[in-house]
């Protein structure tokens, strides 16, 4: 299969299997915004702390029993993090402070059923998608959607359209709408940001991919990034919508079942959850000049 980078390009960057802690099959990973460091989630409840170069982990909190899938930083260093299995969507302060629940099972008005990816807004707020599975609910079933949490808290449904497994979410160039990937649909949908931060229609923008499309990122070139859950591989889709395939791993070594990724200047780390790793792509040849 043709790809736009070589088979070099792409390398693991923190092996965390032998490491203490181990990096427990990662989902989701951000980048800190203060010091640099990668934040990802594991498999046990568990939330771990990267050092920027990759020579140590750290645990920075547990909820066992849990599972762990988006992780997000706000630009003030409060790190947000998604429980699928309690259904919370947890916070960290910058401050120190304990760990505080902004949203889950008990929280009135809205229901979370899978929380999976999360974003924030310029405006500080917190976008968080609802993959509308979970206990009671079959994973197969559409469901709204992407829920909001504002800056003072208030939590409240977005967008309510039926989503087809809503999961990754990036924010477009120019902060005038969102990328959400609809994983069961195999489909990328663009949800427009009004002039009072409501959301406009869900509309299809790119559709029919053979890929299980899961986590996003919009990259240096204004072009939008996707990992691919099955099979283990990116895509990159330009201003025109047209789908290129950056980079394949039909053994699923280097990427394994690969979720959320991140840009770190013109590097791409990426979090496989099939494995114990971050893996490191390196775009610097194909950014330079690369028109979007």
């Amino acid at each position: 299969m043709d790809q736009l980078l070589s088979p070099a390009a792409a390398r693991v960057f923190f092996d965390g299997l032998r490491t203490d802690p181990r990096l427990d099959h990662p989902e989701g990973i951000a980048l800190h915004p203060l010091d640099g460091s990668l934040w990802c989630g594991g498999g046990g409840g568990q939330l771990f702390r990267i050092s920027p170069d990759g020579s140590g982990i750290s645990t920075r909190a547990e909820r066992p029993g849990g599972f762990v899938l988006g992780v997000a930083i706000s630009a003030t260093g409060d790190v947000v993090w998604l429980d699928a299995l309690r259904r919370e969507v947890l916070c960290l302060p910058a401050d120190g402070g304990d760990v505080r629940v902004l949203c889950g099972p008990a929280t009135p008005g809205v229901q979370l059923h899978y929380p999976n990816a999360a974003l924030f807004l310029p405006d500080g707020s917190l976008l968080v998608t609802d993959s509308h599975a979970g206990p009671g609910v079959p994973a197969d079933r559409p469901g709204p959607g992407v829920l909001r949490v504002a800056v003072d808290g208030d939590v409240s449904v977005w967008s309510g359209e039926d989503y087809d497994f809503a999961n990754g979410i990036a924010l477009a160039p120019g902060a005038d709408a969102v990328f959400v990937a609809e994983s069961a649909a195999h489909r990328i949908s663009r949800v427009p940001i009004r002039p009072d931060g409501s959301a406009g229609a869900r509309e299809t923008w790119v559709d029919g991919l053979e890929e299980v499309p899961d986590g996003l990122a919009v990259g240096p070139d204004g072009a939008l990034y996707v990992a691919c859950y099955y099979p283990a591989r990116l895509l990159r889709v330009g201003a025109g919508r047209d789908v290129e395939v950056l980079y394949d791993d039909p053994r699923g070594h280097v990427l394994a079942n690969p979720t959320n990724l991140v840009f770190r200047g013109s590097e791409l780390l990426v979090a496989n959850l099939g494995r114990w790793h971050v893996t490191s792509v390196d775009l610097a040849e194909l950014l330079e000049g690369a028109p979007s």
